[in-house]
């Protein structure tokens, strides 16, 4: 088996693989590498009080798709950036938060086809630290833009971002360069390919291991992703609920959005299949003061995962879904004797820019670390 494209086997095994070869006639750059691993958090179960409180959980490492440190974007990139070369484009263009990890991918993407990137940035001037994944923003070479964020910290992007996208790429044609636009998060019915490749390819893991879990956790922000998962989810006959937890505000609209680009998605594939809003579950409990701002339970998910298994979150967007996951498993949300995946979407740089809040609540020892002494 490929690992990219499909397989045969399943029940569903006819329809995943004839969806396995439309995505495969869609325009796509090899740009992540795939497939990422599955598997078991063992330890970290034990830590949510083993096999009589928490079930199973496996861990889907899209972190480690390995474009410019990895994360879930570089899937949806394949198809935006083969896009992007089809319409004969010089530079790419996209925006995000100070700490995007969608920036920073987009830039790395854009570095591996021969692309130079700009980005416009919603940033506090206290956010503008060269650090993170600005940094690495910095270090691929990407023009920068500043605008200010969102004065409602619910929401993704600030109220000057549109038209500085807009003049930004006036600009661009004016000096004879062709750019093309990669929207925020790549969310767009072609981004939207990426993962419901992605869910392909993690419905074929699954088979092969035996598995039949009962729900996926993922976090929600600009909902690409997650249309993606539902879809292909739906198209592979998977066996799991798409459990997305919000990691910003903007339901009802949000949701209707994921409907729109997955259905739209679906019609690039030539499906007949259409979702509603009924089909997208989103725990709204995480969000806290807003989006890219820290939660008790998000820092605790990140030291819990970290003191588990090894294995880093994010503070943005995977913290919090860890935290919707933790807070079922202690709420009885999820039968102890069921599996479930969390598919880590990467952001591990951004870390570095919470540096002043994971010191302090990392400051005082448990008594497990006094006992080591």
């Amino acid at each position: 088996m490929d690992g990219r494209t499909g397989w045969n086997g399943s029940e569903d095994g006819q329809m995943t693989t004839s969806v396995a070869g439309a995505i495969e006639r869609i325009p796509r750059v090899p740009l992540a590498t795939l497939p990422t691993p599955l598997h078991e958090a063992r330890r970290l179960r034990d830590a949510l009080g083993g096999p009589d409180r928490c079930p199973r959980i496996l861990l889907k490492r899209d972190d480690l798709t390995g474009l410019a440190l990895g994360g879930n974007k570089a899937r949806k990139l394949e198809f935006l950036v083969a896009d992007a070369l089809r319409g004969g484009a010089t530079i790419l263009v996209t925006t995000g938060g100070a700490q995007s990890n969608h920036a920073r991918m987009t830039a790395a993407a854009g570095r591996m086809v021969g692309l130079p990137t700009s980005l416009v940035l919603s940033a506090a001037a206290g956010e503008r630290d060269v650090q993170g994944n600005l940094l690495l923003d910095r270090l691929l070479g990407a023009e920068v833009t500043f605008v200010e964020p969102a004065s409602d910290p619910m929401k993704l992007t600030g109220p000057d971002e549109a038209a500085a996208l807009a003049e930004l790429e006036a600009a661009l044609r004016a000096r004879g360069e062709r750019p093309y636009l990669v929207p925020l998060g790549g969310s767009t019915p072609l981004g939207v390919l990426g993962y419901v490749a992605g869910a392909l390819e993690l419905e074929g893991q699954l088979e092969a291991a035996g598995e039949r879990p009962g729900r996926l956790y993922v976090a929600c922000g600009s909902r690409g992703t997650a249309a993606g998962l539902v879809l292909g989810a739906r198209l592979a006959g998977a066996s799991y609920v798409v459990h997305g937890v919000a990691v910003s505000g903007g339901d009802p609209a949000s949701t209707g959005f994921a409907v729109e680009i997955a259905n739209g998605a679906a019609e690039l594939l030539g499906s007949d299949v259409r979702l509603t809003t009924g089909d997208f579950a989103t725990d709204q409990s995480q969000i806290g003061p807003g989006y890219g701002r820290s939660t008790r339970g998000s820092v605790e998910a990140i030291e819990l995962l970290a003191r588990s298994e090894g294995i880093l979150l994010d503070p943005v967007y995977t913290a919090k879904a860890m935290a919707g996951l933790v807070a079922d498993v202690r709420d009885g949300a999820v039968d102890p004797a069921a599996t479930v995946v969390f598919l880590h979407t990467g952001g591990q740089p951004a870390l570095f820019a919470h540096a002043a809040e994971l010191a302090a609540s990392t400051a005082q020892d448990t008594g497990e670390d006094r006992a080591r002494r």
